[in-house]
């Protein structure tokens, strides 16, 4: 009875059994095709605002502090991590254990950064206005370009409205816009700048969010990895759930960098 309950118990560990190399290439490769699924959704992102961006009278923002903070915490937490990995490997527990609390710690940091960076945005007019409707429900919109210039922002330094990459004229006096070939100012276009949406707005705030929900992914893995190591399930000879979650929080530190160039350096 006892042979055939241990014939019929289900493994634990599906990878029992099996070299531990193949259990580390597997583990690997299923991280690899993660991450390779969220290259493919930003790719979609960033595709979808360089053509949204052509021919359409588009904002283009100076990165806030919260969000310049924000590059140095993802780069610290990683350190950590890699720190973290290292001390397991070397099989100093304690080290290991203070390393992935310091990464958690870093993180939440970069996501107050991320909310505070966007709270800057949404002061200057970058986010959307909340209308009731006749029948009493909320309806939201992004602001328009108006917004922006109704507001404390001021043009050149803190935003600027381009067409086809190419930057409009704007007199602050008489809050006009003008052509870029218009360099007399004679007729203002501003008119027709104030009924564009600013769907920069859109694509930050929705980059920025979807970023931050991988994270959240992020941060599950990590408390529970911490979890594995503490109960000893993670220890010197065996950190491939380590290097699985290297691999995904690393990547999404190296993904928001290329976000922050691409939106407020590169577009």
């Amino acid at each position: 009875m006892n042979a055939e309950t241990a014939t019929t118990a289900p493994k634990t560990d599906v990878f029992e059994g099996l070299d531990p190399a193949v259990r580390e290439r597997t583990k690997k490769m299923l991280m690899s095709f993660i991450v390779f699924a969220i290259v493919m959704l930003f790719a979609g992102f960033t595709s979808a605002y360089i053509v949204s961006n052509m021919g359409a009278y588009w904002v283009h923002v100076t990165a806030p502090s919260g969000l310049w903070a924000s590059n140095v915490l993802i780069v610290l937490s990683s350190a950590s991590l890699w720190w973290a990995t290292r001390a397991m490997k070397a099989g100093n527990k304690t080290q290991g254990l203070v390393g992935m609390a310091l990464t958690l710690l870093l993180g939440i940091g970069f996501t107050i950064s991320q909310a505070e960076g966007w709270r800057s945005l949404n002061e200057m007019g970058m986010g959307w206005t909340i209308n009731e409707t006749e029948s009493g429900l909320k309806a939201y919109r992004w602001n328009s370009i108006e917004a922006l210039m109704e507001g404390p922002a001021t043009y050149g330094e803190d935003f600027t409205v381009s067409r086809n990459n190419v930057e409009l004229l704007y007199n602050p006096n008489k809050k006009e816009f003008y052509a870029p070939d218009d360099a007399l100012m004679v007729e203002p276009i501003t008119r027709e700048v104030k009924r564009t949406s600013n769907a920069g707005g859109a694509y930050i705030w929705s980059l920025i969010g979807v970023h931050i929900l991988h994270l959240v992914f992020g941060f599950v893995y990590l408390v529970v990895n911490g979890i594995r190591m503490f109960v000893g399930t993670i220890h010197a000879g065996d950190t491939v759930r380590l290097k699985a979650l290297g691999i995904y929080w690393h990547f999404l530190g190296i993904l928001w960098l290329y976000l922050f160039g691409f939106l407020f350096l590169l577009y």
